[in-house]
């Protein structure tokens, strides 16, 4: 092993890249609006959306400016917020690894700290520049500290949901973290990671030994998964989401809640089904008044352009990583929503 330069110190980093005590209000706000939809006491639902990767701060600045104006038109139905993934797990180690590890997709050498300081920048430019506060992925336990006082979400991937170290680290978060299915399908692994994160634990952090409150807010997401065949599986359907009901109440777990991640194997990677399986949850939300109560939202893949591309080719806004919903289609999915649940 090489060391090659030493990171910048939390203190240091969030000092400069700091917000208003006004923002800071508003983001508690926002936080309570949330646990208040987790908890049941609020009828909103809850849609993360955004780009499957972070790539450049000026589309993804673009894209969660148009949100909020989305926003205004159905705050009454949907809490929107803006899906910021900075990070990126590669199942074979190669390929674009985000922002974190690349601040310019196209170099050829990753570089860590510009990375922490570019995400940091970008989180503060979505908050004073567009009024909103984003979800990112924990997929770094070890740079929460950086980056988590500017979000107001955070998922836990289906890679990552086994792994203690994730669970202990989102017991200590004060955001709500949603722990996805691992690739198996296996939602009791999924069960297990919300109630390792629910509970108190003792982790280090920063130099310290600590003790984590727990955190109640904690939660599923379904994503699908792949059989041993290796094919994609959904599992949003309206008999997986009551198994989902059924199996959280034989845990006693709080707040039970679950977010559809409409992509991913959920749709075999076909990013335009993303329009159905959104309104097939909503329809089974209609049909149910205990999948209502469990379905807390939904989670979709979307920039400024439908697609992808590969790393390099230069077009505005369109991912560089799995195909995404581009902003049309996605305000129309939106807005086609809010019709039929009004």
């Amino acid at each position: 092993m090489k060391l090659i330069q030493k990171i910048p110190q939390v203190e240091e980093l969030c000092s400069k890249y700091c917000i208003s005590k006004e923002e800071q209000r508003k983001r508690e706000n926002l936080l309570f609006e949330m646990r208040e939809i987790l908890a049941g006491k609020c009828g909103k639902k809850i849609i993360i959306v955004g780009p499957c990767s972070a790539d450049r701060e000026d589309a993804v600045i673009e894209y969660v400016y148009l949100l909020s104006e989305l926003q205004t038109r159905v705050k009454d139905t949907f809490l929107l917020i803006p899906r910021v993934y900075t990070g990126k797990p590669r199942t074979r180690g190669d390929g674009y690894k985000g922002m974190i590890h690349r601040p310019k997709p196209s170099s050829r050498n990753d570089d860590l700290v510009s990375g922490i300081i570019a995400v940091r920048e970008l989180h503060q430019r979505i908050i004073k520049e567009a009024g909103m506060y984003a979800a990112d992925e924990l997929l770094y336990p070890s740079l929460c500290s950086y980056v988590s006082d500017l979000l107001v979400y955070a998922a836990v991937g289906a890679r990552s949901v086994e792994d203690q170290e994730h669970r202990l680290a989102a017991s200590g978060l004060e955001i709500p973290v949603g722990m996805k299915n691992p690739s198996s399908g296996d939602i009791s692994v999924m069960l297990n990671a919300v109630s390792a994160a629910q509970q108190s634990q003792r982790i280090l952090v920063n130099g310290w030994e600590a003790e984590t409150e727990g955190n109640r807010y904690a939660h599923a997401i379904l994503r699908g998964y792949i059989n041993i065949a290796g094919e994609n599986v959904p599992n949003y359907y309206y008999e997986n989401l009551m198994r989902l009901h059924d199996a959280y109440y034989r845990q006693n777990l709080r707040n039970p809640s679950v977010i559809i991640d409409c992509n991913h194997s959920n749709s075999n990677k076909q990013y335009m089904e993303q329009c159905r399986i959104a309104e097939d949850v909503f329809q089974s939300c209609r049909r149910s008044k205990s999948i209502n109560q469990l379905v807390k939202g939904v989670m979709i893949e979307s920039y400024l352009e439908d697609g992808a591309q590969l790393v390099g080719e230069g077009v505005y806004g369109k991912s560089i990583t799995d195909p995404c919903l581009g902003w049309k289609r996605t305000k129309s999915l939106i807005l086609n929503l809010q019709d039929k649940i009004a």
